[in-house]
């Protein structure tokens, strides 16, 4: 099963990664740590004067339209590019920001379902200027608005929900 994992910025979606990876065996990558690998140390190694690209990696809070400008940027020509590389190695896409590039992905058939993390009673939702995918847009709301050990409860139950789902479209005509 292929997913992709959305959200707003700090609204917990590495650590349901993270959860998904330990509690269910699934392989993630984080959409920044591949696209500043692909596209973006590359251009802010010297223009912000970056020594390492996990040096990159770690200030991208502080950065998050210019991440969001050079990603698209990399995507250009094909919305899905950044999408297609990391599904060609792992099961979950974490973190897409890009409405175009997100409804590209889902047409090249590349993902099987959306899953919006929301921890928006504890935090902030994100501007449109390094975010434009929304929670309608998901096949599924995970609520991270508790403790982790209700993430973790939520997490399970997502992923048995999405099995159950993914059996039942399996017989449909």
């Amino acid at each position: 099963m292929k997913l992709m994992i959305m959200g707003y910025g700090r609204h917990g979606k590495d650590t349901v990664c993270e959860l998904l990876r330990d509690r269910h065996g699934f392989t993630f990558a984080s959409s920044s740590y591949e696209a500043a690998e692909y596209a973006i140390y590359p251009v802010l190694r010297d223009l912000l004067g970056y020594k390492t690209l996990e040096e990159c990696y770690n200030d991208r809070v502080n950065h998050r339209a210019l991440w969001f400008e050079l990603i698209k940027a990399f995507n250009h020509r094909d919305k899905a590019r950044l999408s297609g590389l990391i599904f060609e190695t792992y099961d979950i896409y974490a973190g897409i920001r890009n409405a175009e590039e997100f409804h590209a992905a889902r047409r090249a058939g590349l993902f099987d379902y959306t899953v919006w993390v929301d921890a928006s009673r504890r935090l902030p939702p994100e501007t449109t200027s390094s975010c434009t995918v929304t929670p309608g847009m998901a096949d599924y709301v995970l609520d991270n608005n508790g403790d982790l050990d209700w993430l973790q409860f939520k997490v399970d139950e997502m992923v048995g929900r999405l099995k159950a789902r993914k059996a039942l479209d399996q017989y449909e005509v």
